[in-house]
């Protein structure tokens, strides 16, 4: 069986935007394994997941939520590498935050397409 969220530009994308954060996350302090660094990688990792998960489901609605819930797992990333750079755990976050960006416009896109499909229901 095919598993369509592989051919996803954006579910792609968001593995990458896994692998820079667990990248930038591996330099924090080692106090910080059960705080930022664990908080960074499980939403990270949520994004992806997420992506995977609507796009299994059957219903429109549902897809949406999931969508939804990923663009959000995705924002709360955004603000632990916000974070990471106030607390002084990282200098140059430019390319993590390039993917964000990318992978923020790439979910908007999948949210308005799913919601034009039941508009046009």
């Amino acid at each position: 069986m095919a598993r369509k969220h592989y051919d996803l530009v954006v579910w792609q994308q968001a593995i990458v935007l896994v692998k820079a954060a667990y990248a930038l996350s591996a330099g924090f302090p080692r106090s910080e394994i059960y705080g930022l660094t664990s908080q960074m990688r499980r939403s990270a990792v949520s994004v992806p997941a997420n992506i995977a998960e609507g796009v299994g489901r059957s219903g429109n609605r549902d897809r949406i939520q999931f969508f939804v819930i990923a663009r959000g797992s995705l924002t709360e990333l955004d603000t632990y590498i916000v974070l990471a750079k106030e607390l002084g755990y990282a200098t140059d976050t430019s390319e993590i935050e390039e993917i964000v960006d990318r992978v923020f416009a790439l979910i908007g896109g999948l949210i308005n397409a799913e919601r034009g499909k039941s508009a046009s229901a």
